[in-house]
């Protein structure tokens, strides 16, 4: 099969909300965007539906030495989720703790920074769209899948342009439906996918958060 490639982030975010077409001009829907990637894709994604967009700062919980791997994720509310990596790769407890801490500061500096003032949607009763640039392990997502569900929503979307096939099947086990528009074997790592893949900066973030456009 050719491999597949979105343009940058603003494509994918395009070509993701029309494999959500069916949630477009329904009140109930909001679009949380996972920072900082997953913001410009949500920015297409929740005008294309008509739906409100907020942001669910999720952290990666980076292993020591190799923190592009994925050994959990952290989410507001406390949520903490583990992969199987620790087990397969045992990492001591005062290194994982030293992690989360790190991680649930950044947490919630990036909280600060991006929302300010504003409260959080509410989610209760609604129909919340959880958008991400990419899915590799998704212990990201999960983390922020279990921090929506202690909000009380009606359904969860997990969505993303593109994913391997073992996060969606992870995710398949936590959110009441996963929309992903590519799902390659092999999957090998989000950046391949994507022509531009530069990383997503603070500025821009807040600035799309703000509806000041790309």
């Amino acid at each position: 099969m050719a491999q597949m490639e979105f343009r940058d982030r603003h494509d994918a975010g395009r070509v993701l909300a029309r494999a959500l077409a069916q949630w477009r001009g329904q009140s109930e829907v909001v679009v949380l965007a996972l920072p900082r990637g997953g913001v410009p894709v949500a920015w297409e994604v929740a005008p294309a539906l008509q739906a409100s967009l907020d942001v669910l700062v999720v952290r990666k919980l980076g292993f020591p030495g190799q923190e592009e791997l994925a050994m959990g994720a952290i989410g507001p509310g406390g949520v903490r989720v583990m992969s199987d990596i620790p087990r397969l790769w045992p990492v001591e407890d005062a290194e994982v703790e030293k992690v989360v801490e790190r991680e649930q500061a950044e947490l919630a500096r990036r909280e600060r920074l991006y929302r300010g003032e504003r409260a959080p949607l509410a989610l209760a009763g609604r129909v919340a769209i959880l958008v991400d640039d990419g899915l590799a392990t998704g212990a990201s997502m999960h983390a922020a899948v279990l921090a929506v569900r202690a909000m009380r929503p009606r359904r969860i979307v997990a969505a993303a342009p593109v994913a391997s096939r073992e996060a969606v099947q992870l995710l398949e086990t936590v959110a009441d439906e996963v929309v992903c528009v590519h799902v390659p074997e092999p999957f090998r790592a989000v950046g391949i996918w994507y022509e531009d893949f530069e990383q997503t900066g603070d500025d821009e973030v807040r600035r799309l958060l703000q509806g000041q456009g790309a």
